[in-house]
């Protein structure tokens, strides 16, 4: 018997911009008589232009997937990462039976439950009990394997409490808690898992990537897991592949492919904002700048080590307001919070209209990566989250005094692991 769960074979994807079909009625028919009565190949495949979003189209066809080639193992955790638009989704989509390959076929052995979304197979109506048994029922399952299994759903899902409450009152968290619970419980051969585990909160993703890892190594089951969390590719898959405009571009050992991405994608010199106004009915930011710079590339004083953080922006009214400020490598792992609102001093009252907010930071003396994620979160303390802000910046530390324009070793740059 071949251990062989998933082959791959020359699949491709081809979309048409803006209308569904070929825009008329006569091109439609001359397709289906060219396809399905004169047995050629369909003459829309022949045109058509890589799928690269910063691209001007010069085509009304794109190419999502093209000329994928691969096998996954029975039992391997295969990790699937790529920049948003790759065809990473697309991927999973043509293998959970979602949408058509444009060419190329699948050979899956085993069935297949896929979380590609928030409420997934889910009818809205129905509550959560049901949509247990009705899920249950489109794997195949009978009512009492489903029945058996129930219990150990709910518990792993953590909604006992609304469990026969219609799905619509469910929170996007909860509605992703009970639909991997459900995926991950119905014993499936294959399971495929998007980036939707990132609307969990940190307790709930920690538990689906060991019960992922229990599926794989203990029960020989097969995993296809889609992230942009480099920390849980690299904790939970044995091997990945990187997906570049719909074609893989990398296939190898987990860190191989990693490391392969990261260095590819590393972030370019561009404004901290980029002119983006981030805004609600509350508050709205004009600016954000670190260390006076208004590009991602910060520079700091070695002997000093101070980050400063400004914010402006305008409020609707007066606010008590408070910083929250994270750090995190490429692979997700939190370096360093900054919470200064923790303490009732630091917590600031801003009057309706303008307002400016500084922050200076005093980093560890010993810096070991000069690049990282950077989270600012601006919070009404204890009550609400008024705006978060994410974004990749670049440290470069600046000379001693008296040798000006001298740069340190990128090694020397970066924030301190303080795990």
């Amino acid at each position: 018997m071949s251990d062989t769960a998933i082959k791959f074979e020359n699949i491709s994807k081809q979309y048409r911009l803006g209308t569904i079909g070929t825009g008329t009625l006569s091109h439609d028919l001359n397709r289906w008589w060219t396809i399905n009565v004169r047995g050629k190949e369909d003459p829309y495949l022949k045109v058509g232009q890589v799928n690269d979003r910063e691209a001007k189209s010069t085509s009304d066809y794109v190419w999502a997937l093209q000329d994928i080639d691969l096998e996954v193992k029975q039992g391997e955790v295969l990790g699937i990462i790529g920049n948003n638009g790759a065809g990473k989704s697309t991927l999973l989509k043509i293998l959970s039976r979602v949408t058509n390959p444009s060419t190329g076929r699948i050979l899956a052995h085993g069935r297949i439950a896929s979380l590609l979304e928030v409420g997934t197979g889910f009818h809205p109506e129905l509550t959560g009990r049901e949509n247990i048994y009705m899920n249950g029922s489109i794997m195949g399952m009978t009512k009492t394997e489903i029945t058996s299994k129930f219990d150990e759903i709910v518990e792993f899902a953590g909604v006992e409490k609304y469990i026969d409450t219609p799905v619509k009152r469910y929170s996007s968290g909860m509605t992703v808690r009970l639909g991997f619970a459900i995926a991950a419980h119905m014993e499936p051969e294959i399971l495929v898992v998007d980036e939707v585990l990132a609307v969990g909160d940190a307790e709930f993703q920690k538990k689906a990537i060991g019960k992922m890892q229990d599926v794989s190594n203990y029960q020989g089951r097969t995993v296809l897991f889609v992230s942009h969390n480099m920390g849980a590719i690299e904790q939970l898959c044995s091997r990945a592949i990187s997906l570049d405009k719909g074609k893989i571009n990398l296939s190898g050992t987990t860190n191989e492919v990693i490391n392969h991405y990261l260095k590819n994608n590393s972030i370019v010199e561009g404004k901290i904002i980029d002119s983006l106004k981030i805004h609600n009915h509350q508050i709205s930011i004009e600016s954000i700048t670190i260390n006076q710079s208004p590009n991602n590339i910060i520079v700091i004083n070695p002997h000093e080590n101070r980050l400063t953080i400004n914010i402006k922006g305008y409020l609707s009214e007066g606010k008590k307001m408070s910083l929250e400020i994270r750090f995190y490598d490429q692979l997700e792992h939190l370096q360093m919070l900054f919470s200064p609102g923790h303490l009732y001093e630091n917590i600031k009252f801003f009057e309706k209209g303008q307002f400016e907010i500084s922050e200076t930071i005093v980093l560890p003396d010993s810096l070991t990566k000069n690049e990282f994620k950077l989270t600012i979160d601006v919070t009404r303390p204890n009550i609400e989250k008024l705006f978060s802000f994410r974004n990749s910046v670049k440290l470069i530390c600046k000379g001693i005094q008296g040798y000006s324009g001298l740069e340190f070793p990128a090694s020397n740059c970066g924030l301190l692991m303080l795990r």
